[in-house]
């Protein structure tokens, strides 16, 4: 296939989902809840943009197809000790904050909302731990360098999402996000909020988690389950994870696939990595789907009546079945929309990207499978 044959194969792709019914803000009928649905509806189908405040910007070509095929929201992850005093110089801070001003202008401009994230380190997590109350003074140092950045932009468009993934106890972090959001609330007044629960953002730590008095706030989990299939092939030598390769999804033990990994594990002496998968199969025996990991998240929003986004999910491409990880990737994002939760996949052109990194363009069958263009069905 020619170059320019297969760039107007994608562009057919591209545009044929474009030209698909809206999946939320049109057919969404949420239960009631405090955030104005156009806001929600901003939110409903988006990626991160990982890397950009560190220098790898997407381009403008790029951006622009992924708009044209119905992505709304960019999470635009800020390394945290880049903006924060304890540890960066004032002039790293401002240089940071002009990267996101300049960021904000460009995809604003295409017509995309943005989170502006929160994204901690090593750094800060420490710091967290060992001293919560000196890590909530420098959150509030950052979000007051990155509120008179945003304040510039329409708020209707500009989200602030608190902190990523809180790596302390839930209840310090409770008592921490009730203060920090009414600290951001006075810099940003007419900005919806996002904020999430502690142990990664999961589905399951959600019921923990009270929802804030302010309304305007959207609740963030994030998703990887089951992490033996969305992580295998980990990148880091020493995880267990790393050991697994060429897992299916769904996982079934009688899968001739499955036990042939399970085999090879025993005859390696991987045992923590076979531990790991034996742990799936039995989660999976009952109910292998999404909603088994989710339906904690649904139960809290059914309680509450609060909105609910999962603005972290993916599959590493390294090593799971293409065909399993699309088949993965469609149902995160159909439950999504069952269930009026806004997504948005980690990440855009890395290690879990949807960009083909052989043509430098979305990749057309993940985004069928984001976007609802992919069937669900049970055959590899």
């Amino acid at each position: 296939m020619t170059a320019s044959l297969r760039r107007l194969l994608v562009a057919a792709t591209l545009l044929s989902i474009s030209l698909a019914p809206p999946a939320f803000a049109d057919a969404c009928v949420p239960v009631p809840q405090t955030v104005a649905p156009a806001r929600l509806a901003a939110l409903s189908r988006g990626f991160n943009a990982d890397g950009w405040i560190n220098g790898e910007v997407p381009s403008r070509e790029l951006l622009q197809q992924l708009r044209r095929a119905g992505m709304s929201h960019v999470r635009l992850p800020v390394p945290a000790e880049r903006v924060m005093p304890r540890f960066a110089s004032k002039v790293e801070r401002d240089e940071t904050l002009a990267v996101l001003d300049k960021a904000l202008k460009q995809l604003t401009a295409l017509g995309y909302a943005i989170s502006v994230d929160l994204h901690p380190g090593e750094r800060f997590n420490r710091l967290h731990k060992e001293d919560p109350d000196a890590a909530l003074r420098e959150m509030q140092e950052a979000w007051s360098g990155l509120a008179a950045i945003m304040r510039a932009y329409p708020a209707d468009r500009i989200f602030a999402e608190l902190l990523n993934e809180p790596d302390v106890d839930a209840d310090t972090w409770q008592k921490q996000v009730e203060t920090l959001a009414g600290f951001v609330r006075k810099l940003l007044p007419a900005t919806a909020l996002i904020v999430g629960p502690v142990n990664w953002q999961r589905a399951d730590s959600l019921p923990r988690f009270r929802p804030l008095d302010d309304p305007d706030v959207v609740y963030a989990i994030h998703f990887y389950d089951p992490m033996v299939f969305t992580h295998q092939a980990h990148w880091d030598a020493q995880d267990p994870l790393h050991d697994i390769m060429d897992l299916p999804y769904p996982i079934d033990a009688g899968d001739p696939k499955v036990r042939a990994i399970r085999q090879d594990l025993q005859a390696r002496g991987a045992t923590k990595a076979l531990g790991m998968l034996d742990t799936a199969i039995a989660a999976a025996r009952d109910r292998p789907g999404a909603d088994r990991w989710l339906a904690p998240a649904l139960q809290w929003q059914e309680q509450f009546k609060r909105p609910i986004i999962v603005n972290e999910f993916g599959v590493l491409k390294a090593g799971a079945p293409r065909q399993s990880r699309l088949r993965w990737l469609a149902e995160v994002t159909a439950y999504a929309r069952d269930h009026c939760w806004g997504w948005t996949h980690w990440e855009l052109a890395q290690g879990f990207g949807l960009v083909d990194r052989s043509t430098g363009r979305p990749d057309p069958d993940v985004m069928r499978a984001l976007l609802g263009g992919a069937t669900r069905s049970g055959r590899r």
